[in-house]
């Protein structure tokens, strides 16, 4: 996907798709034992960002004020495949919801006799350019994306002052030079979730697949059996990465889950983490005015190729077409109540702390996070997140690979050659 940066505004919001396990429900009851009185509709809504649970309910408990005939009964299930897996059996009981999230691309491809046309919605002019391309088939557009987000090594900035490091690091090898002089503090330099699959399969084997010359070239090269994985450049480099944070971080990053990573990092127990600006919330909640920044994940010693964050269009809300035409209807309006409305845009940018996908939302009060990938933004220093065009259910089998070769069941050269079967047998 070729996102025009440029276009972007100096603006704000945040959302993802792959995280977490959680569940969040009203006192509703699930979409095929509603109960309706009157002309009384209950939107429901599944969606897998844990972070914004409790945002989310106060927004639409908002909506419900000013619209009495309306409800919600919302349920977050993530961590990827987690969530993929909740969201298809609630199709396969005839509990499936009003308002539900898809990745796009691909995603969208699997799902798209399920989702309703929403081309002559009243935001789509509003939305910025390409950010409704992964939910675009055929000329028309499923999905409302819910914002722009980003990742790298979200950093402390107190922590690195401690160690004496001035100068950010922008390549691998002043990566590394950082690592040693936190760990010579006697600072962890990294909290790394590894017991994660989506750290890995998503977000970690995202940097080499964008970082190719041409990444949609390479992966049709992997589709037609042209490319390979194994003795990639890009994919070497990664695995030198990788091996620097396991070398550099906690201990049992295989056993360490998310919750658990993220709190390490916001109670200061370790300089750098491996996420992006969802977890500004999280950090506030935990750590309040905590001084934080966002630097790349370098493969090399090449500063224009190397200093660069993956941004791009998170999850799209995407509504269920053969749901009844009063939730349809109450589903499209509250979609577009929350872009246009006062309430929603405030909330969007100050309580869920994103960088929004539409023109006429200002950003502001969005947290140190977003502000650092909105200057990289429009910079254009920018990688996109190639993953939302794998085939389905390869980056959970990336992530298990991964996971045996820091374990040390596999070898470098083992792992990237399994990358490459994981792919020949989902294609």
């Amino acid at each position: 996907m070729a996102f025009k940066m440029k276009k972007w505004p100096l603006a704000a919001g945040v959302l993802s798709a792959t995280l977490l396990f959680s569940t969040a429900c009203s006192n509703e009851s699930a979409s095929g034992n509603k109960k309706s009185g009157g002309d009384q509709v209950v939107v429901d809504v599944f969606q897998g960002k844990v972070e914004i649970a409790d945002q989310l309910k106060a927004l639409t408990d908002q909506y419900t004020k000013e619209h009495p005939n309306v409800k919600f009964n919302i349920q977050t299930v993530g961590g990827g495949a987690d969530g993929a897996a909740a969201l298809k059996a609630q199709f396969a009981s005839g509990n499936a919801p009003d308002l539900f999230t898809n990745g796009g691309y691909q995603e969208a491809k699997t799902w798209k006799n399920k989702l309703e046309d929403l081309s002559d919605q009243p935001w789509i002019d509003d939305a910025y350019e390409n950010t409704l391309t992964p939910m675009t088939m055929d000329g028309k557009v499923y999905g409302q994306p819910i914002s722009l987000e980003g990742y790298g090594f979200t950093y402390n900035k107190k922590l690195f002052k401690k160690a004496g490091i001035k100068e950010l690091p922008k390549t691998y090898s002043e990566l590394e030079a950082a690592a040693k002089k936190l760990k010579a503090a006697g600072i962890t330099p990294f909290s790394i979730g590894y017991g994660e699959w989506w750290v890995l399969g998503n977000h970690g084997l995202n940097i080499p697949f964008a970082s190719q010359k041409d990444p949609d070239a390479f992966i049709k090269g992997l589709n037609d059996g042209s490319t390979k994985i194994a003795g990639n450049e890009q994919f070497k480099q990664y695995v030198k990465l990788l091996d620097l944070t396991v070398k550099y971080g906690n201990k049992n990053p295989l056993t360490t889950d998310y919750n658990t990573q993220v709190t390490k990092f916001a109670n200061g127990e370790a300089a750098m983490i491996q996420q992006g600006n969802w977890i500004q919330p999280m950090l506030n909640k935990i750590t309040p005015n905590m001084d934080v920044g966002i630097l790349p994940m370098p493969l090399s010693d090449d500063v224009a190729v190397a200093d660069k964050l993956a941004i791009d269009v998170p999850s799209n809300w995407v509504i269920h077409k053969q749901a009844p035409a009063a939730d349809k209807k109450a589903a499209k309006d509250f979609l577009n109540w929350m872009v246009t409305s006062k309430e929603g845009q405030k909330a969007l940018v100050e309580d869920f702390k994103y960088i929004p996908a539409f023109k006429s939302i200002e950003a502001k009060d969005i947290g140190p996070l977003g502000e650092e990938l909105l200057k990289y933004s429009k910079d254009q220093k920018t990688l996109p997140w190639e993953w939302t065009k794998f085939p389905e259910g390869v980056t959970q089998k990336f992530g298990a690979d991964v996971q045996e070769y820091i374990g040390g069941q596999t070898s470098e050269d083992e792992l990237l050659k399994s990358l490459d079967k994981r792919w020949a047998e989902l294609k």
